[in-house]
């Protein structure tokens, strides 16, 4: 057809041949090939554009002889023709990208089912000027002159379709992606694209500058890191560490508290050392008055004997020698007298029949040595008959008290201490221990602790304390029989007539009140005695004259019997 007119049905836009390729897809051989104002060719001479080729049928194959023409048919709308390029264009752009070798739209060819387009700006009506291309810059920054317009000449025939399309090939002088923008926008650069070098080769000397110097920064950079991070962790950090700290007063104490018992009660506590000639030991005692008297336990002073050394040593530190001024093994009580010292503030004395179970209380001793040692508590029970002593063998030694029992806790070295209420007055006299062991010194230990211990009533030791002071020995209540010890039985048997002696002393309180040899005392004011131990605290707990009831089997019969206790001089 020599007027370019197509020669079949109108093609569809995506069955036109794409410019600047070696190759090209075939389309289907159901489709007619509608001329296209595009050419893959740049025009000879500016202002001048090659005549479209007719459109013929092609087989698709080279090699075979060209088909007879086909009979041209009206066309639906006449094709515009080409325009020519103007007359300053300039070479054509280089393709902004490499072909994609899958041939994925829009880069490359499109998959098998149908070819891929070039991307065109829209065809202008005949005769209209086009203006210059856009004069842009490539990736790299640099000035590309404008690209010149291109005539279009017809697109060839169809061919048959082949099983694969060879992949597109890129115009070897096109720019990458430069006909990817089909409105003709400005081209930007791409950062990501590098430019060409400089001809003399800077840029490459900057970038092996600019690396080396990278190179040597993080080199100093890490050395100085290092050297760091070694002297925070010699050093602890780069400054000396404060830690904070409540900058309140503590201020004062409840006078009920226990820092406030022991404030109050502290300054009247001593602690004493005692050797003797062949034993020596620690123990506490608290000041009696203002001129010098001490009480303590009698086991406490025991290892002096008769020439050793007693010295006491005051909460503040002042150290003073003591002398023995009475002692007595029943009460276990004693008081020693210290000469010369000024400033001594007595505890004050409590009323231990106003004790009641459960009542807090404090301790205060020299538990193995440590002076000024506080331990609180309650009163565990009271009239707790317990016996101490005995070490001697005939008896001599045992002391018989009707104890307080604190868990308070109490050791060796707080015997002679003084157990104090809330009011920091004596109650009683820190005196006994009930040990989970016995503690013996043949087995080099000691007993501690188990929340057992035992002290004296204040009532019964400032009677003592006061017979011991004015007369240097104290008297202890009796009834005047002797008691049968072995006896197993419930209550405290009077011992059996031998030939010419009596259990019952003639003329004494109990031949007075009728008692007789085996009576069983059962009973003591109304209490139950349920030992000879038991009867002998009970009586020790009162004082000679006090009128007492008894209660008595005999023969299978309870007798009761009043009698009025006598006295006897202790050791």
């Amino acid at each position: 057809m020599d007027d370019g007119k197509p020669t079949g049905p109108k093609a569809k836009w995506w069955s036109r041949p794409t410019p600047g390729r070696g190759t090209r897809t075939e389309p289907s051989v159901e489709d007619a090939v509608e001329p296209s104002p595009a050419s893959d060719e740049v025009a000879d001479a500016p202002g001048e554009a090659p005549d479209p080729a007719p459109v013929t049928d092609r087989t698709p194959a080279a090699t075979e002889p060209p088909a007879e023409p086909t009979p041209p048919a009206a066309p639906e709308h006449p094709a515009p023709e080409p325009l020519a390029a103007p007359d300053d264009a300039a070479p054509a752009p280089q393709p902004l990208h490499e072909p994609d070798p899958y041939g994925t739209p829009p880069y490359g060819g499109p998959g098998p089912w149908a070819p891929a387009p070039p991307v065109q700006r829209p065809t202008p009506a005949h005769g209209t000027p086009v203006p210059p291309a856009y004069a842009g810059t490539n990736g790299a920054g640099l000035s590309v002159a404008p690209e010149p317009a291109q005539a279009f000449p017809p697109p060839p025939a169809p061919q048959q379709p082949q099983e694969s399309a060879p992949a597109p090939a890129a115009h070897p002088s096109a720019p990458q992606w430069q006909s990817y923008d089909p409105w003709g926008a400005p081209r930007q650069p791409l950062v990501t694209q590098p430019g060409p070098p400089l001809p003399d080769g800077r840029r490459g000397k900057r970038r092996g500058t600019a690396l080396v110097g990278a190179l040597l920064l993080a080199l100093v950079a890490g050395g100085i890191g290092g050297g760091i991070g070694a002297y925070i962790e010699r050093n602890g950090g780069l400054t000396s560490v404060e830690l904070p700290q409540d900058e309140r007063d503590g201020g004062g104490r409840a006078p009920d508290s226990v820092a406030g018992i022991a404030a109050s009660a502290l300054p009247s506590v001593v602690t004493l050392h005692v050797s003797g000639s062949t034993e020596s030991g620690t123990g506490t005692g608290f000041v009696l008055d203002d001129r010098g008297h001490i009480l303590t336990n009698n086991h406490v002073v025991a290892p002096a004997g008769s020439s050793g050394e007693i010295t006491v040593t005051f909460s503040g530190g002042e150290t003073a020698t003591a002398e023995v001024v009475g002692k007595d093994s029943g009460y276990d009580l004693a008081v020693v007298k210290v000469s010369g010292v000024s400033g001594l503030k007595p505890l004050p004395l409590g009323n231990s029949d106003n004790v009641r179970v459960g009542d807090p209380v404090v301790a205060i001793g020299a538990p193995f040595d440590l002076s000024n040692t506080v331990t609180s508590g309650i009163i565990s029970a009271k009239d707790r008959p317990i016996t101490a002593g005995g070490e001697k063998g005939d008896g001599s030694d045992v002391s018989y008290v009707n104890a307080l029992q604190t868990d308070a806790p109490i050791n060796p070295g707080n015997s002679g201490g003084p157990l104090v209420d809330t009011d920091a007055h004596v109650i009683g006299i820190n005196s006994a221990i009930r040990a989970a062991d016995s503690g013996s010194a043949a087995e080099g230990g000691q007993s501690g602790s188990i929340g057992l211990g035992f002290a004296i009533p204040i009532n019964q030791g400032k009677l003592v304390a006061e017979e011991l002071i004015n007369t240097g020995k104290a008297t202890h209540p009796v009834i005047g029989v002797t008691l049968d010890m072995k006896y197993t039985g419930d209550g405290a048997k009077v011992g059996s007539s031998a030939q010419g002696t009596s259990p019952v002393t003639a003329d004494g309180p109990a031949d007075k009140a009728g008692v007789e040899p085996e009576d069983v005392i059962t009973e003591v004011d109304g209490e139950r005695v349920h030992s000879g131990e038991e009867l002998i605290v009970k009586i020790r707990s009162h004082r000679p004259g006090d009128r007492l009831e008894l209660t008595v089997t005999r023969g299978g019969k309870d007798l009761s019997i009043t009698l009025t206790l006598g006295s006897a001089t202790g050791t």
